[in-house]
């Protein structure tokens, strides 16, 4: 019987980026998906959120997504664009990019990464027991686990064999989604009527056309099939344009589920397989990438013995209400979506107050997942909520990032194989980072200084001090980049706030003006740091000199 410690149910999204954060931490990880491949059929829902794209950012990747999406202003509520330019962050939009390229760019990545992914095999169920987790396969090859995580979707095996109750709203209205080619020439864009909204578009090969049209009457169960497609368009725009040849076509319903419980002992959920919701707001993917992210570092520190497994507990007691909160909103959105005289006149007057500073906001933090604070007690402002780039100016200008350094990411073996494939000496691990780090000042004490013309800039810091004893530190930073990876989230421990930037002590008096962003505490949740605080920043993720 083949063992490992982290099985992930589910190829999807969530899960290679749960694989991803596993291998990352050197954690021995599986996934099991029951597709042939990762190829998926169809565009299929699409999109990214700016908080996610930060986390890919902070594993290196965004740029590959970057690459193939287009980025927009792209958060709305009911008819409205929420304008994010003014956010505080790198990324202050929304990236569009279908899920079939998501899928394939995250494939390529966990390729990279030690992780074993069985396509072609199906979870059929599960026992525990005290140590772990023996996972049953329709082939009838078991595997054990000490711990099992569903990412296996709205209809998760996973959850329904933990007895894990997935409550909520039954849904009242149904629509389709499909990929045709039609022989007449349709009208682009959005429909708004009495039963829905409609709309087509055509796709980047000229031929087909993506079709989205709600359904007269509400439907359920069955495969739906060209015949349905046909009639609700019909129904819609008094003809189906002929439309034939289907790549794929599928129903989504406004019904809204959400798991009481996203843990039950050593099986654990992530995902759609712990939260549905119309997909108003296109809040779904992010919500279960993100949920990936703060569960992967948790599953790390636990299986390495650093934190006690109660610490999984707190991955329920952090994400839960993340979601819980996205599933009013979207409800809220899926009540305006079907406008009479009467909600229309609801809309016209939300539009008008969402355009306005504090509600644009609120609604656009809401939706692009910047403003999520985790309830982590009584403390610092920032505790509790993620952390946005430093910019240090020192005598060679380091610019450090939340990035991980790939000078520790990278197990010394590959490293050295990729040096020498690019002609450079590899020197491992301590002697790479200290020609990085030392100019950075792993624990300077300094005090920062600014120089003339620079208002923004921290500059110097500890010029004279920052040199001393920079392999002790470049062993440290080693050490603890491997024990395992950050959510970006500002935590305390030892009465020190962790910053998950980097492993540098300062003064950071002068800092209050990078964290700043011309923004109020009553307007949004990005706080300036108090006046001559001392914080600890977690782990270095890239010190890159420029």
């Amino acid at each position: 019987m083949r063992e490992h410690q982290v099985v992930i149910a589910g190829g999807g999204p969530t899960g290679m980026m749960l694989a991803a954060e596993l291998a990352l931490a050197e954690v021995d990880v599986a996934v099991i998906e029951r597709r042939p491949d990762h190829v998926l059929v169809g565009s299929r829902a699409g999109g990214f959120h700016a908080r996610t794209i930060e986390v890919l950012d902070q594993r290196g990747v965004a740029e590959r997504f970057l690459e193939e999406g287009q980025v927009a202003q792209a958060a709305m509520f009911a008819t409205t664009t929420l304008d994010m330019s003014d956010f505080p962050t790198r990324h202050p939009y929304a990236l569009g990019i279908w899920q079939n390229q998501i899928e394939r760019i995250m494939a390529a990545w966990i390729a990279e990464l030690p992780v074993r992914v069985l396509y072609g095999r199906e979870l059929t169920g599960f026992a525990p027991h005290d140590s772990g987790v023996e996972v049953q396969l329709a082939d009838g090859e078991p595997l054990r686990a000490q711990y099992l995580v569903g990412c296996d979707g709205s209809r998760s095996v996973v959850r329904k064999q933990a007895g894990i109750e997935f409550p909520g709203p039954d849904p009242t209205t149904s629509s389709l989604i499909a990929e045709v080619e039609l022989s007449e020439e349709p009208p682009r864009g959005i429909r708004r009527d009495a039963t829905g909204v409609h709309g087509l578009h055509e796709m980047e090969d000229g031929s087909t056309v993506r079709v989205v049209v709600t359904e007269q009457q509400l439907a359920s169960g069955g495969e739906p099939t060209l015949r349905d497609l046909s009639e609700a368009l019909i129904a819609v725009y008094g003809t189906d344009f002929g439309a034939h040849s289907p790549s794929w076509i599928s129903r989504f319903t406004d019904a809204t589920r959400h798991a009481v419980s996203y843990r039950a002992g050593r099986v654990l959920l992530a995902g759609d397989a712990a939260h549905v919701h119309y997909p108003a707001g296109g809040q779904g993917l992010s919500l279960g990438i993100q949920d990936a992210v703060n569960l992967g570092w948790k599953l790390a520190q636990v299986l390495r013995g650093s934190s006690p497994e109660s610490l999984l507990d707190t991955y329920q007691a952090e994400r839960h209400p993340v979601a819980a909160r996205a599933i009013r909103h979207t409800m809220a959105q899926t009540a305006m979506l079907r406008p009479d005289a009467r909600m229309q006149a609801l809309i016209d007057v939300v539009s008008e107050l969402v355009i306005t500073d504090e509600p644009r906001k609120l609604l656009a933090g809401l939706i692009s997942g910047l403003d999520v604070h985790y309830d982590l007690g009584e403390g610092h402002p920032l505790l509790g909520r993620r952390m946005p780039d430093l910019d240090l100016e020192t005598r060679e200008r380091v610019h450090a990032t939340s990035r991980r350094a790939s000078a520790v990411a990278q197990p010394r073996r590959a490293r050295r194989a990729r040096d020498r494939a690019l002609g450079r000496p590899g020197a491992g691990d301590r002697r790479e980072l200290r020609g990085r780090v030392g100019a950075a000042g792993a624990r300077c004490r300094g005090r920062a200084r600014r120089g003339a013309g620079s208002p923004g800039r921290v500059r110097r810091l500890g010029r004279r001090r920052n040199r001393r004893g920079t392999g002790g530190r470049a062993a440290r930073l080693v050490r603890g980049a491997r024990r395992g990876l950050s959510d970006g989230t500002a935590r305390y421990r030892d009465q020190r706030l962790l910053l998950p930037v980097g492993l540098l002590r300062f003064d950071a008096r002068r800092l209050c003006l990078r964290f700043g962003f011309g923004l109020t505490h009553t307007s949004f949740p990005f706080l300036p740091l108090r006046p001559r605080t001392t914080v600890r920043l977690q782990r270095l993720r890239e010190v890159v000199l420029v």
